[in-house]
């Protein structure tokens, strides 16, 4: 069965605790959304009722899926506030960030004149020079 989400998962690696009434397993999200979270390095029977602890703050949720050393877990109601949902809005800051200028580096032929500016018919002597 696949199931649409409605909101996109946004790539991050949260280490948390989740608790259930009989385990505290620690484990870490690795993509999260405001309506669910997909957790690695630890695993639950599908429709476990738990709670993901980070930072004081309790996130409840229930087991939808589950392999061998991962689960996907949906929260009952949507996220809005608290430090899980304030590590998602940092995680979509940075995908929205701009990437820093980084100067493009020219080939070592370039820079020895064999092509590019001052190349090509006119030898290697630099922009607009004749040598020759």
């Amino acid at each position: 069965m696949h199931v649409l989400r409605n909101r996109e998962r946004i790539i991050v690696d949260i280490p948390i605790v989740i608790t259930t009434v009989l385990d505290c397993l620690e484990g870490a999200i690795v993509d999260l959304s405001e309506g669910g979270a997909q957790v690695v390095g630890c695993t639950l029977p599908a429709g476990s009722q738990c709670q993901i602890d980070l930072d004081g703050h309790v996130t409840f949720g229930t087991v939808r899926w589950s392999e061998e050393d991962r689960m996907g877990i949906r929260f009952p109601y949507e996220m809005t506030d608290g430090p899980l949902f304030d590590k998602l809005e940092q995680a979509r800051a940075a995908l929205r960030a701009p990437a820093p200028f980084q100067p493009r580096v020219r080939p070592a032929q370039a820079m020895a004149g064999g092509s590019g500016f001052g190349g090509g018919s006119f030898g290697g002597g630099g922009f607009g020079r004749r040598t020759g």
